[in-house]
């Protein structure tokens, strides 16, 4: 049995990553480049926990900014409502994961008895109630018109918050990394791949998938707290259904089923949108700017076909297993000419 080390090829890579990240807000001024991979960080959490749905479980939600929703408006009122210090907003986070997962465990429970495309829909169908839910209560929500909000002292300085979305990218891809290597990740790959044999051999398929739908859904609604104070403003479009499409498309391009792959894709998507729409202030060819970031879509699925990470991930193990193959058959026949020249010499 081979013995696990820390200290593999991949994960020096990722150390090496993280510590330029954290390196980036002390060497460069540029608040736009802060802004930018802040929003890249807050959205790669979206996407791991939609990784988590379609990767590792085999589930298509088309749901999935509802908890997204829930955790930005559950910080913007607690924080617009009482006292915008560090200890609130901690508390609004953890208040709007109980929510999160309270809700996706009963919706969990009642839909995911349901196959493929059925449960699709119905997620989408439970996620407009409560848009229009959102909509409709102005008292507390303002409607599509929003409300702007306080953020926490600590946060006026875009370089504290940067570090803060970080650290929570770091924690929620350790916990993921873990989580997907445990025996219950292990169980949920089964179902993916066949739920039918997974549950002939005495698994409870429902159980796991509704597992994965929480702890999916609760680490959404951490990603809709940190996007709603980046902007420190939220309204209905926190849960409209271009935020599942944008994590959906995140994991597609970035590679379903690796958790790196939604990092990838994040970054590919959001520093596309802005330098695109920033091209087309300048030049009017690019006016119509989402044309181009759909050719740029198609692209990357025909090259792509797994996914960035998934593609590149296999093209890597195939050039391992060549080179082992190569050593392999060098040793052979460097064995073959040794016996071939004792031979010579009994001779």
């Amino acid at each position: 049995m081979k013995k696990q080390t820390l200290f593999t090829t991949s994960n020096v890579v990722l150390c090496m990553i993280a510590i330029t990240l954290i390196i980036i807000p002390f060497v460069s001024d540029s608040r736009t480049m802060i802004i930018l991979l802040t929003q890249i960080f807050i959205f790669g959490i979206l996407a791991m926990s939609y990784d988590i749905l379609l990767g590792y479980t085999g589930i298509v939600s088309f749901g999935h900014a509802m908890f997204f929703g829930i955790g930005a408006y559950s910080s913007a009122i607690i924080l617009n409502l009482y006292e915008s210090t560090m200890m609130i907003f901690i508390l609004s986070i953890v208040f709007g994961m109980v929510l999160s997962a309270v809700l996706s465990f009963f919706v969990g429970l009642l839909t995911l008895r349901l196959k493929s495309h059925y449960y699709a829909m119905l997620t989408l169908a439970i996620s407009g109630l409560l848009l229009v839910v959102a909509e409709k209560w102005r008292t507390i929500t303002k409607g599509n018109d929003g409300f702007t909000f306080r953020a926490p002292e600590i946060f006026r300085d875009r370089m504290m918050f940067y570090l803060f979305v970080l650290a929570c990218l770091i924690i929620t891809f350790m916990f993921f990394k873990r989580f997907v290597s445990s025996p219950l990740g292990r169980v949920l790959i089964a179902v993916r791949e066949n739920e039918q044999r997974t549950a002939s051999l005495g698994y409870k398929t429902l159980h796991y998938k509704v597992i994965a739908s929480v702890l999916a859904g609760v680490v959404a609604s951490v990603a809709g707290s940190l996007y709603a104070v980046s902007l420190r403003f939220v309204n209905t479009s926190v849960m409209s259904m271009d935020i599942t499409l944008d994590a959906l498309l995140m994991t597609i391009i970035g590679g379903v089923g690796t958790l790196i792959g939604p990092l990838i894709g994040a970054t590919v998507i959001e520093f596309a949108q802005h330098y695109l729409s920033g091209l087309a202030r300048d030049y009017p060819i690019f006016e119509r700017w989402i044309i181009i970031f759909g050719i740029i879509y198609i692209l990357a699925v025909i090259f792509f076909p797994r996914g960035i990470a998934g593609t590149l991930g296999n093209k890597y193990a195939q050039w391992k297993m060549k080179r082992s193959e190569a050593k392999t058959s060098k040793t052979y026949s460097g064995l073959e000419s040794s016996m071939v020249d004792k031979r010579g010499d009994l001779k």
